[in-house]
């Protein structure tokens, strides 16, 4: 019951971070001066378009352009009326796209659950190769094992993704007859999930979720076996060894649990982390994520398909954050009492 209060607590907390990011991240991306919209007036203007023009000043006032900032976030949000009543984000309406000239539902509908698929296997890849890689370096210190764990873990930072990208599409298509770029075979695009897409999407991961998750698992690996080597030179192990406790049986029941917790923490971390960094592999390998679209809309200036984006990001980072923090309230004793108090 007490877990179910916390829970409900950080889903509070979490709903007024994500009101407080919208109002950054509508105000951000309108300080650069100008905006879709206005630059195409002046080319328009420039060029004699009067036609153009007119369409343009209608899609200012349509989209509450010509108002105040403030009003213009509050119509966007849904919490004032806009030319259409109240219809924004949380009525699920999320704008008008003038770079691509139709819904921002049209364009993000596919590429999200895309998104979210890519990044909860790179995730996925990260954990299950960075807690058995860690636990066995700090175990086994100072070996062959650590040094060798330490090398590939150095070389998985060190390598720039889109390079890595590279390297796997030519040699595993070369050796494995592995696909070349885009998540599922062009022929299932746009068709109805059946297990022949399911199979495609899945051959298709294997590149990106190892080319993504790399870097992370690398970091994280390292993370974790410093975590545990500091764990493990604590009194506490010393006397539990004195007194003839299995050293595997020493090893999970207490260092492994107590480094475990910036181990789950980073999950707060990893979702925004592996979006914002899988954008260029996106372009490289021609993932249909959501990274390019934000890409483009940032270049253009087109105002709610990239303040949609951003606030996707962004729900992201705090969904991530709230499950960490639960998880760590069920790991530590000591954070369960701390939510407690609060």
């Amino acid at each position: 019951m007490e877990i179910l209060r916390y829970a409900i607590y950080r889903f509070g907390t979490m709903l007024l971070t994500l009101l407080v990011v919208s109002v950054m991240v509508f105000a951000i991306i309108n300080l650069p001066p100008g905006d879709y919209l206005s630059n195409q007036i002046a080319e328009l203007r420039a060029s004699g378009q009067s036609a153009g023009v007119a369409k343009a000043e209608f899609l200012r006032t349509e989209y509450s352009l010509d108002r105040p900032l403030y009003q213009q976030y509050l119509i966007w949000v849904g919490f004032m009326p806009g030319p259409h009543g109240f219809s924004g984000l949380i009525q699920g309406n999320y704008g008008w796209s003038f770079e691509f000239d139709q819904p921002v539902a049209d364009i993000v509908g596919d590429t999200l659950w895309l998104t979210v698929l890519v990044n909860l296997a790179a995730v996925l890849f990260v954990y299950l190769v960075a807690l058995p890689l860690g636990v066995i370096a700090a175990a086994r210190s100072r070996t062959w094992v650590d040094y060798t764990s330490a090398f590939v873990g150095y070389l998985g930072l060190a390598t720039p993704n889109f390079l890595l990208a590279l390297i796997l599409f030519y040699y595993g298509h070369k050796y494995f007859d592995l696909p070349i770029g885009g998540l599922m075979d062009p022929i299932y695009e746009g068709e109805p999930m059946s297990v022949d897409k399911v199979k495609s999407i899945l051959i298709h991961l294997i590149v990106p979720t190892f080319v993504i998750g790399t870097s992370g698992a690398a970091a994280m690996m390292q993370r974790l076996r410093a975590n545990l080597l500091d764990e493990l030179g604590k009194p506490y192990v010393e006397t539990a060894v004195a007194k003839g406790m299995a050293p595997a049986r020493m090893l999970t029941k207490y260092p492994l649990r107590m480094a475990f917790n910036p181990f789950v923490a980073d999950i707060g971390n990893l979702l925004p982390s592996m979006v914002s960094g899988s954008v260029l592999v996106s372009v490289v390998l021609g993932l249909q994520t959501i990274g390019p679209t934000l890409l483009t809309a940032l270049k253009t200036q087109d105002l709610f398909l990239s303040a949609f984006v951003l606030m996707f990001v962004a729900l992201l980072t705090l969904i991530g954050t709230m499950i960490s923090d639960v998880l760590l309230v069920l790991l530590d004793p000591r954070i369960r009492y701390e939510g407690r108090e609060t």
